[in-house]
């Protein structure tokens, strides 16, 4: 792996419908000033693309992988089956079961093969992001400064008494 300054955040999502969700994901990032990637990935669909980014992520000098996915939502463990890298899962909200079945894929990973399992939804989607960013800051001091003043501005906002 190259510089620990230079890792980069691969965001993947199982298909283009779930790019609404993981979007937000993307502008946290940009607002830390950490380079990312954006690819669909699919566990079911394209699974010769999706061990090759897995198997090749650390070459390519990513530090955290993010992955979306809805209904069996497979891609976050399969990912993670295949690299050492921390992978962060994200249900994606569905119509059918509100996203509670990518939920329980995500989060119940078997021993040995572990997924950091964030909300459902939009609030997953920011938390990994900041969780990455909390990831990538522990070797960048540039990016804890970002974190800590993103950090600092959310306190900030919250009003002491109602109006």
């Amino acid at each position: 792996m190259k510089n620990n300054k230079d890792l980069k955040v691969a965001i993947v999502m199982g298909s283009q419908s779930d790019y609404k969700t993981m979007q937000l994901s993307a502008k946290i990032l940009k607002k830390m000033g950490i380079k990312f990637e954006t690819k669909i990935i699919s566990a079911h669909r394209t699974p010769e693309r999706m061990y090759r980014f897995a198997s090749s992520a650390s070459k390519n000098n990513i530090g955290v992988i993010i992955a979306g996915a809805g209904g069996s939502a497979h891609l976050p463990g399969m990912i993670s089956a295949l690299t050492s890298i921390p992978v962060l899962g994200v249900p994606i909200e569905s119509k059918k079961l509100k996203g509670l079945d990518s939920l329980l894929s995500i989060a119940q990973m078997p021993k040995g093969v572990p997924v950091g399992t964030l909300a459902i939804g939009e609030d997953g989607a920011i938390n990994a992001a900041l969780l990455a960013a909390s990831i990538i800051a522990n070797n960048n001091p540039y990016i804890k400064k970002k974190l800590n003043n993103w950090r600092h501005s959310q306190t900030k906002s919250v009003k002491k008494n109602p109006k």
